[in-house]
């Protein structure tokens, strides 16, 4: 059992690696040392392997026996999970948030896509598109769900990050601009579907290793 301390700084060093890990500072199959975790945050090893079990809990981290927990790979099966499971829970979400879109809202929605499309870079451009989705998905009043979708968010970032570090290409968001359209007019009927083929969208890159070796990397970018 951890102290109130050595769980508040298990939320630390977990939620550090996290962004670590979702940004691409650290590769997938990267040994996460304990020793050198430990070292590095001044404490002992409990709070550490606590952290280590948030991060598998969050699919960031995988424990193999004999060989220690490593930074997770996923591939193109893994993305098409997440992106399945957020075209379902985020139209679910909208058809709940419908009926408590005010035009305020619908306003901050465009300006988060105007952000996104004159975005110059990935990190940029994920926090607009991420503000896009909970802006016109949070009036859905269901706190469960959208934790649910959050940590679908996070994972999808993930994926971006390690396949777009750079080259990143200014774009037009047409998919959103029709999806807020709809959402004007109250025709949830025409805005559901778009939304649900919008967040399913993925982009293939060849990614260079740290080796020097390439891989393919897939992306949600929707």
């Amino acid at each position: 059992m951890t102290s109130a301390s050595e769980d508040t700084i298990a939320s630390r060093i977990s939620r550090i690696l996290a962004d670590r890990i979702v940004t691409g500072q650290l590769d997938p199959g990267t040994k996460l040392r304990q020793d050198h975790i430990a070292e590095e945050f001044g404490t002992s090893h409990v709070p550490v392997r606590e952290a280590f079990r948030r991060l598998e809990a969050q699919g960031l981290a995988v424990s193999e026996p004999r060989r220690g927990v490593r930074v997770a790979s996923f591939d193109l099966k893994e993305v098409r999970e997440v992106a399945q499971m957020r075209a379902a829970l985020e139209v679910l979400a909208l058809r709940h948030a419908a009926p408590h879109l005010t035009a305020a809202i619908l306003d901050q929605a465009e300006e988060a896509t105007v952000a996104g499309d004159n975005s110059r870079d990935v990190r940029s451009w994920e926090e607009a598109n991420r503000r896009f989705h909970t802006l016109i998905l949070t009036p859905c009043g269901m706190p469960r769900l959208l934790a649910a979708i959050s940590d679908l968010h996070a994972a999808s970032a993930r994926f971006l990050f390690a396949s777009w570090r750079s080259e990143w290409e200014v774009r037009t968001d047409h998919d959103h601009r029709a999806i807020l359209a709809f959402l004007r007019q109250g025709n949830i009927e025409n805005a559901a579907p778009v939304l649900e083929r919008h967040v399913q969208w993925i982009g293939q890159k060849p990614v260079r290793n740290a080796s020097g070796t390439t891989r393919d990397a897939f992306a949600i970018v929707g």
